[in-house]
């Protein structure tokens, strides 16, 4: 991607797009991102004293690959929820009975850095292809398959970050957090569609930024929910909740997740989806969208 004042996508208003449809009729897109993270403890953590090592730090997060992630993985499967595991790559090194289950689950993957320790951002520009490969290289190898989605660390790109993961064949992209629909970028000439993920709602500013409690947090859930059904008769609407197990894997809030889940399951038109089945049944749509364009201006013509 080149420097520019802005990504690589023409602006575009929500309320003037074509009507946006999804699979057997539903209205509404809900996909669960659970962040299944590394923190190396011979590394400076993203938060706490700078010092090393950081027990504090790398344990309350340990506990979320201990004790955390079982619960979440509990809490989906018995409503039918396949997720869209963030996973960075180290985890298959540092917790590969949790890949093994999310296999087991049907979850998919996609790439979310080694580690969350080293971001994109933070390292030497020389050595982020590279990280990207291997990355994904590593989920492939013990996973089974390669993904084809990508959310950096932070959400931190580089200039480069998007040529490089055109580069390795991903399909999509959820650093952009600008849409409750999904776009199509334009990456040295090819596509990659952009889908909503979010930053709002998202455990870890809720509770680590804005002190929410966790029956703040379900309210939060079920409000957004609320807006994008009511939206989504009009046009078709992607709803993200993105999780991660050390923070909603807790004892205390755990509840909350399971009736804010129980509240959207609840409603009709509502595709449990993964972040690749967005990915494609949107670039589905597109490609019909042209044929029927082609069939018209051949018609036109004869």
């Amino acid at each position: 991607m080149q420097s520019a004042a802005t990504g690589p996508f023409p602006y575009s208003s929500i309320v003037r797009r074509p009507r946006l449809t999804w699979p057997s009729g539903a209205r509404l897109a809900f996909w669960v991102i659970p962040n299944v993270e590394a923190f190396a403890l011979n590394e400076r953590m993203p938060s706490g004293s700078g010092k090393v090592p950081e027990v504090l730090s790398f344990a309350v997060r340990d506990y979320g690959a201990r004790v955390g992630i079982w619960r979440v993985m509990e809490s989906l499967s018995r409503r039918g929820i396949r997720a869209t595991a963030a996973l960075n790559s180290d985890v298959c090194d540092a917790y590969p009975e949790i890949v093994k289950e999310a296999v087991r689950l049907k979850w998919e993957f996609m790439g979310h850095n080694q580690s969350n320790t080293r971001r994109l951002n933070e390292i030497p520009a020389t050595e982020e292809r590279h990280v990207i490969h291997e990355s994904l290289s590593r989920i492939e190898r013990e996973a089974g398959s390669r993904p084809v989605g990508w959310l950096s660390s932070g959400l931190q790109e580089t200039w480069n970050t998007l040529d490089y993961l055109v580069e390795e064949n991903c399909r999509y992209v959820a650093d952009w957090v600008n849409d409750d629909q999904p776009y199509v970028m334009t990456v040295q000439g090819k596509p990659l569609v952009s889908i909503p993920y979010s930053v709002h709602l998202n455990d870890k500013p809720a509770f680590e930024q804005d002190h929410r409690t966790a029956d703040e947090f379900e309210m939060m859930i079920r409000r957004q929910f609320d807006v994008l059904y009511q939206e989504s008769a009009v046009s078709g609407r992607v709803m993200a909740l993105a999780l991660h197990p050390y923070i909603i894997g807790v004892p205390h809030r755990i509840g909350a997740l399971n009736s804010a889940l129980d509240y959207i399951c609840s409603h009709e038109g509502v595709w449990l989806a993964t972040g690749e089945e967005i990915a494609d049944a949107y670039m589905t749509l597109l490609h019909q969208r042209r044929a029927v364009a082609s069939t018209s201006d051949l018609g036109l013509r004869s």
